[in-house]
C-alpha cells in the first residue's frame, strides 16, 4: 500500500502539494489529473525515489518493483526484442547467473536458476516480448531492427514495451498514448485493464481513462485529492462539490458582510461596544472559504468565414502514392460545409497519405480533384509545430501573420489560448509540445480556413484544451477532415467515419466500437493466414522453384533504393538528434537568457530551429519510404 501522511511536496520554492492524506491500495488504477504545472510529473519523480517531500511522509512497502517509460532512448544496436526483454531485469539476471554457473558446472544452482526461471515465466518471456510489440504497430520484420533504426516516435514505443515487459508491482505511465495511433491505444486500453499491479497513469484522453482506472487523483490549487471512478464519475463528484464549495462561500459571505456592518454600526458606541468586539473575534476565529472555480484558461472559437464553396473539395476516382509506388487507389470523395469525416484505419494503411493529397502536399497519380471557389484550407499536422520561429514568441508569430491587426486584439485572442502576459512576448522555443501545439492551433485558426484538416491535432494537449478544441469544433461552420487517438473527440466531432485499408479508403458503415471489433477480425485474420502459411508444404517443382527465386530477386531489387535511402535519412537523423540534444542542454541553461548581448541566444536558436525542421523533413520522408515499402509484396 501507497500512503501518503501530511505530505508536502515542492520544486524549487514552489508548493506544488500541501498537506496531503490518502491511501493507493495493491490493484488500484489511478488516473494522475491537475492543470498543466500543478505538479503531476513531480509526484511521479517522487515516487520513483527521485524527489523527497517537504514535510510529512510517503510509505511505499520497500521491496516492490516500479515501472516506468524512460524519456530518452540512445540510438543502440541492440535488437529491438532484446531491447524490451531488458525490461525484466530479474530475467536478465537469471540468464547472466545460468551462463555463469554452468561455465563453472555448478549443478545445484543451475537447478535452482531454472526452477526461479520457470516461476517467472522465463521461457515465454520471448513470445510475451512479441506480443507488446506487435500491439504497439511493430511488425514481426521488425523485431531484429536494431533501436538505432527507428525515428523517435517508434523510441518511445519501444520504451513503453521495455516498461510493460517489467513484471512491476507499480506501473507510472506519463502520457503513454501520445505516439500510439488508436489501434495501438485500443490494444494498450486492453493492456492495462488485465495489469495486476497498481498503476498511476497521467493522461489527457478522457476515454482511455475510463476505461482503465477505478480512482482520480486530481491535483488542484496544491490540494491532492482523491476521488472514486473513473473520469467520468469524476467530473461529476467535482461538480457537486465545487457547487456545494460555492453555496457555502456564498451564504458565508452574507454572515460575513452582516457582522461586518454590525461592526462598523456599534463600535463607537458604548453600549454596543462589547457586542462589537464579540463579533470581531467571531470574525477572527472564522475559517473562511474560498470561492470555488474552475482552472479552465481557454476560451477561444473559429472567427467567422469570408466564403464558403459548396461542396468545398471533390475527388473521383483518385489514386494516391510515392514514386512507382500507388497506395491507395479509386478514392471517391466529396467534403462539404458542415461534414465532419473521421479517418480510421491501421498504422501504415496511408491515413496521413490521405490527408496529405487533401491538402495538396501530395500530388495525384491519376483522377480528378475538383476545389471550390474561395477554397481554404487549414492543415494541422505535427510538423506544424517545427515550423514555429523559435526565437519569436506568439505575439510576433501572430504580427507577421496579420501585420494590419492591433496589438491589443491580438493580445486578446492569444488569451483564449492562454497566452497570457509575459508568455505572449517571449520566445517560444523554451515552451512545452503542449504550448507550441496550442499556438499552432492559434497560428492556423486565425486564419479563417473552410475546411479544416487536423491530423492528430490532440498530441500533448491537456484535458481542457482537449475539451475546448472539441466545443470549438462542434460550433465551426466548414468542413473537417481528422485523424486522432482520442475517441472523445471523435466521438463528439465526426459525423461520419472512412476507412482506409487495403489500398481503399471507403465509408465506414458503423461507429468506433464497430470499428474496435472490425480490428479484432483483422488481427484474427492476420494469425489464421500465418498460421496456415506455415502449414503449406514448399513446391518441389523445380520451374516454380526457380520462378519463386525470380520473384524474390526482382522484389528485393524493387526495394534496395528505397532501403538505402532509409537508411542515409536514418544515419542524418542520428546526428541531427545528437546535435540537437547538445544545443538543448546550452539552451537549457538560464544564465543565456540573462546575456545582454542575445546573438549568442539567437544563432543557437536558429541553429534549434533549423534542426527541427531538418529532422521533421527527414521523419515525413521516412515515413513515406515506410508506407512504400509497406505496399511493395513482402519476401518470403
Amino acid at each position: 500500500m501507497i500512503q501518503f501522511k501530511n505530505l508536502t511536496l515542492t520544486r524549487g520554492v514552489k508548493v506544488l502539494i500541501e498537506g496531503a492524506s490518502l491511501q493507493l491500495h495493491p490493484g488500484h488504477k489511478v488516473g494522475l489529473t491537475g492543470a498543466n504545472g500543478a505538479g503531476k510529473s513531480s509526484l511521479f519523480a517522487m515516487l520513483r525515489g527521485e524527489l523527497h517531500p517537504e514535510h510529512g511522509d510517503l510509505e511505499m512497502p520497500p521491496n516492490w518493483v516500479i515501472a516506468h517509460v524512460a524519456q530518452e532512448t540512445p540510438a543502440l544496436s541492440q535488437e529491438a526484442i532484446e531491447f524490451t526483454l531488458d525490461g525484466d531485469v530479474e530475467l536478465r539476471a537469471i540468464e547472466n547467473a545460468l551462463v555463469e554457473a554452468e561455465a563453472k558446472h555448478e549443478g545445484e544452482k543451475i537447478g535452482e536458476l531454472h526452477a526461479r526461471f520457470s516461476e517467472i515465466g522465463g521461457y515465454s518471456a520471448l513470445a510475451r516480448a512479441a506480443e507488446l510489440l506487435d500491439g504497439l504497430g511493430f511488425k514481426n520484420a521488425d523485431l531484429s531492427r536494431p533501436v538505432s533504426d527507428f525515428s523517435g516516435g517508434w523510441r518511445v514505443r519501444l520504451n513503453l514495451a521495455r516498461a510493460l515487459m517489467c513484471r512491476s508491482d507499480l506501473l507510472l505511465l506519463d502520457e503513454p498514448t501520445n505516439h500510439l495511433d488508436l489501434d495501438a491505444v485500443i490494444w494498450l486500453e486492453t493492456w492495462l485493464k488485465d495489469y495486476r499491479g497498481t498503476l498511476v497513469l497521467i493522461s489527457h484522453d478522457r476515454d482511455f481513462l475510463d476505461a482503465i482506472v477505478n480512482h482520480i487523483a486530481h491535483i488542484e490549487q496544491q490540494h491532492l485529492t482523491l476521488y472514486k471512478g473513473g473520469y467520468s464519475d469524476f467530473e461529476r463528484q467535482r461538480a457537486e462539490r465545487l457547487s456545494q464549495q460555492q453555496s457555502m462561500y456564498e451564504r458565508q459571505q452574507r454572515n460575513v458582510a452582516h457582522l461586518q456592518s454590525y461592526i462598523e454600526r456599534f463600535r463607537a458606541k458604548a453600549t454596543k461596544a462589547r457586542q462589537a468586539q464579540s463579533r470581531i473575534k467571531a470574525l477572527e476565529r472564522m475559517e473562511m472559504i474560498s470561492a470555488a472555480h474552475i482552472d479552465t484558461p481557454f476560451d477561444f472559437s473559429f472567427r467567422e468565414m469570408q466564403n464558403v464553396p459548396d461542396p468545398l473539395l471533390v475527388l473521383d476516382d483518385v489514386s494516391v502514392g510515392y514514386g512507382d509506388t500507388t497506395i491507395l487507389s479509386k478514392i471517391e470523395l466529396a467534403l462539404r460545409p458542415g461534414e465532419r469525416l473521421g479517418l480510421l484505419g491501421r498504422n501504415g494503411a496511408g491515413k496521413s497519405t490521405l490527408i496529405k493529397l487533401l491538402a495538396s502536399e501530395l500530388a495525384m497519380k491519376s483522377g480528378k480533384r475538383v476545389e471550390g471557389k474561395d477554397l481554404k484550407i487549414g492543415y494541422f499536422a505535427q510538423h506544424q509545430l517545427e515550423q514555429l520561429r523559435l526565437d519569436e514568441s506568439p505575439l510576433e508569430h501572430m504580427q507577421k501573420l496579420d501585420p494590419e491587426t492591433r496589438e491589443q486584439e491580438h493580445r486578446n485572442y492569444l488569451g483564449g489560448f492562454d497566452f497570457k502576459g509575459d508568455m505572449a512576448s517571449s520566445p517560444c522555443g523554451p515552451f512545452s509540445g503542449g504550448e507550441k501545439s496550442r499556438l499552432a492551433l492559434a497560428l492556423l485558426i486565425w486564419t479563417r480556413p473552410n475546411l479544416l484538416l487536423l491530423d492528430e491535432p490532440t498530441n500533448h494537449l491537456d484535458l481542457e484544451m482537449r475539451h475546448a478544441l472539441t466545443v470549438a469544433l462542434q460550433e465551426y461552420q466548414g468542413g473537417v477532415v481528422i485523424v486522432s487517438h482520442d475517441r472523445a473527440m471523435l466521438r463528439a466531432t465526426c459525423d461520419k467515419f472512412m476507412l482506409v485499408a487495403h489500398g481503399k479508403a471507403e465509408v465506414f458503415d458503423g461507429d468506433l466500437d464497430d470499428y474496435k471489433d472490425w480490428l479484432n477480425a483483422q488481427k484474427l485474420a492476420d494469425k489464421q493466414s500465418l498460421e496456415s502459411s506455415k502449414e503449406v508444404p514448399a513446391s518441389s517443382n523445380k520451374v516454380e522453384r526457380a520462378q519463386s527465386k525470380a520473384d524474390r530477386q526482382a522484389r528485393i531489387t524493387e526495394r534496395r533504393p528505397l532501403l538505402k535511402e532509409t537508411e542515409q535519412i536514418e544515419a542524418n537523423m542520428a546526428k541531427w538528434e545528437q546535435d540537437k540534444t547538445a544545443l538543448d542542454t546550452k539552451l537549457a541553461d538560464p544564465d543565456l537568457y540573462s546575456q545582454s548581448d542575445k546573438s549568442i541566444l539567437q544563432d543557437l536558436l536558429k541553429r534549434q530551429a533549423e534542426l527541427v525542421q531538418q529532422l521533421a523533413t527527414a521523419e515525413m520522408r521516412w515515413l513515406e519510404l515506410q508506407e512504400m515499402l509497406e505496399a511493395l509484396p513482402a519476401i518470403q
